[in-house]
Parts: C-alpha cells; structure tokens; sequence
C-alpha cells in the first residue's frame, strides 16, 4: 500500500474533489504521509484561474517533482493545459480526478481499512453534489477541464452527508462549479430537494450552499428561497457571481443572465429572508467594457450591496474566445478595480457597522490566529471570538455573541 501526499489549490470544489480522491486512497488502505519527501506519491490538484496561479503552479509541481518519487498532477490547470507540465520538462502524471485512485493503486484491489471514515477538514465537511456546469462562458478555461454538468443522484447525495454529519461534521458545504444547474443532466431542477433533505437529516449541524450562477439559479429562485426561509439549518447565504452590470458586457462574456434576472433573485430573497448575505463577484476591465459599463457594475454594486464581493480584473486564459479580443490596457483594468474595491470595503463594512451591538447565534468553525476562534452566524457572516479558552470555545460548539466591533469585512463578538 502506498503512502501519499496531497495538496490543493483554488475553489471549494477542488478541495471537494481532494476529499474525494482521499476517501478512495484510504477506502484503499493507502494512508497519508508526513509531506512530499516522506510519501510514495505526491498529488497536486491545481487551480488555473489567472495567469499569476498558472505561474505558481507550475513552479510548485517543479518543487514536487524533486521532493518525491512519483508526482501527479490533475485538477483544473492539468486537465485545460496539462501541456504546459509537460513543455516545461516536469516529470509527473497528468490525470482526471476520477483517474488518480486507480493510478495510485497501481491494479491493486481496493482493501478498506476498519478504521476508514469521511474525511473532514476540522468540523466542517465538504460535499461535492456535481462536477462541472451548463454554460459557455467566453472568458472560462476551467470548463475545458469540468465539462457539462454530471449530477448523482439525490439519495447519494444525501447518504454522503448524512455519513459526513456521523463523522462530526458541524457545518457542510454543498459545493460545485454551478450548484443552481444541479440535476439538469437529468432534466430535473433537484436542488431544492437535495436542501430540503440534507437539512432533514438527525444532528445539529449547519449548511452552506457553495456558488450558483444567476443564470442557473433563476428558474428557481422562489422556490429556493423557500428553502431557505423553511430550513434553520440553512445559512441565508447565496453566491451569486453577476460579473457585470452591464447586459453588453454579460453578451459578450456569454453569461446565462442578465442583469434583471439578477436583480429578480436578490429582490426574491430579500422578500423571503429578514436577514440575509449575498455574495457576488464582478471582472472588471473586460475587452468589451467601456467606462460607461463599468459605472453600470459600479451603480448595481450600490444598488444591491452584496456584503461579500470577490473583485477581479480580467486575465486573459489561452484557448478562450475571450483571449482573442483585443484587450484594455492595464492602467485602465488596474484604475477600475481599484475603483471597485475601494467601493467594496464601503458597503461590507457598512454591513458589519450595522451588526455592533446586536446579539447573534454562532457556529464556531475553527480556530483562529492566538487564542481566538472563527464563527460563523445564520447568515454566513464571519464573527471572531477572542479569548475562546476562557470562554471554553471550540470548533463545533454553538454559541450566543454580541457584536461588539468590526475589521471591515468580519465583527468581533463576546459570549452572553
């Protein structure tokens, strides 16, 4: 049996898939080692979403391949261009997710240790309900290595995280690259299902739902909101990614919405939640934007003003449709986003302001840096513990904490 040695870059999603590959080792009798030199097999899952991690990837797999006898290299970069490993004279295995198992294996048949559980990072699992998604985004190399969704089953679904809430998970990740398009391979929208059952199961435990574009969650919005407003476990959190408010440039990047319907999913929930946080992200600087675009993403951030927004200037990826229009100069990409992100911090620390003084119920999801914790409240905001051994915090338990201030983009809390 081999030893291994795993590390993951990028998304909720790609962790969700190192988990995968890690349950299959060790349901294998494979067991982790110690770190790259000490293991049989090195496994990097890699991210490719900008240029600069293209980069830090493939340096990393350098440093791999001199550290352990056998390195393979799968995730999102390997599978769009797992040339470049290869043209950059890196000795290791390029791999599908699903391939890496049964590379490490070797042939052998699978020998399931007595002591094999769920794998969970802390006391939160991760759930991978779908692999890839339904859109053709112009600028997306990440499709190249996911393609078109693949949906399991609901009841598999649903016994993977009753099995992750036996093992101790305190909060689940429902993740995928588009977890609103979940069961469109089947022509059946079954994600309000999968919530509604995942949040049946015994426990006491909370449910994060990962990214859903506008586009895939719309024909279900209400409904989904339903959900929501039903369902304690829940967290009142949607991430939404609208990219732009400009519907010119949603054309151009060949999203599946636009800005109305995103304004119809945000307008839903807040009619259905009383309190709630959107996340969204916007590219700014996209070959087709002009200045009067980018004021309409910058109005449509005052307008609905998401508490967590992902800021990112458009980074052209080989093989893309995107990467053939001609580009804006980089002044221009980097006067925008600065712009953008100096607007950002304005609206969620105005978010957290409005928390001080209000008491909230906790999750605590893990430990933080000394003696404190990071928690989480019913709307996914993040609220930092102090002192949590004189408070006798620790990850999993639920607490009651007042806000008592803010650092912009999280709140500090004392117990009550």
């Amino acid at each position: 049996m081999a030893t291994y040695h795993i590390e993951t870059y990028g998304c909720t999603s790609n962790r969700g898939e190192s988990r995968e590959i890690e349950r299959a080792l060790r349901d294998g009798g494979h067991r982790p080692a110690d770190g790259p030199t000490e293991a049989d097999v090195a496994i990097l899952n890699t991210c490719t979403v900008v240029e600069k991690t293209e980069r830090n990837m493939l340096r990393r797999a350098e440093e791999l391949a001199e550290e352990t006898a056998d390195l393979i290299v799968t995730g999102c970069m390997a599978l769009a261009q797992g040339e470049q490993f290869r043209e950059a004279g890196i000795d290791a295995e390029v791999l599908h997710w699903d391939d890496v198992p049964t590379h490490v294996r070797n042939g052998e048949c699978p020998t399931p240790a007595s002591d094999t559980e769920p794998i969970l990072d802390g006391v939160v699992g991760i759930l991978p309900i779908a692999r890839g998604c339904m859109s053709n985004c112009s600028y997306c190399i990440t499709k190249f290595a996911t393609g078109r969704v693949d949906s399991p089953s609901v009841e598999e679904n649903v016994e993977k995280a009753r099995a992750l809430v036996h093992a101790g998970a305190k909060e689940i990740r429902v993740t995928g690259q588009d977890t609103g398009v979940y069961g469109w391979d089947d022509g059946d929208r079954k994600l309000p299902e999968l919530l509604d059952r995942i949040c049946a199961i015994d426990g006491e435990f909370r449910v994060r739902l990962g990214m859903a574009n506008p586009g895939g969650i719309h024909g279900i919005h209400e409904e989904l909101a339903d959900v929501f407003a039903r369902n304690e476990k829940l967290y009142d959190f949607i991430h939404a990614p609208v990219q732009s408010g400009s519907d010119e440039v949603l054309e151009s990047m060949r999203r599946q919405h636009r800005v109305d319907k995103f304004r119809e999913v945000v307008e839903t929930f807040d009619d259905r939640l009383d309190h709630w946080t959107l996340s969204t992200d916007f590219i700014v600087g996209f070959p087709t934007e002009t200045s009067a675009d980018h004021e309409r993403s910058m109005d449509l951030l005052r307008e609905v003003r998401p508490e967590k927004i992902n800021v990112t200037r458009f980074s052209k990826r080989p093989g893309t449709d995107a990467a053939e229009m001609k580009g804006l100069g980089g002044t221009v990409k980097k006067e925008r986003s600065k712009a953008m992100s100096e607007l950002k911090m304005d609206v969620v620390g105005e978010a957290y302001e409005s928390l001080v003084g209000t008491v909230r119920e906790v999750l605590v999801v893990e430990e933080g840096t000394g003696d404190s914790v990071k928690c989480r409240d019913s709307a996914y905001r993040q609220v930092i513990v102090q002192n949590a051994t004189d408070h006798g915090l620790a990850p999993g338990d639920f607490a009651t904490v007042e806000v008592t201030g803010h650092n912009t983009v999280y709140a500090f809390g004392e117990p009550v």
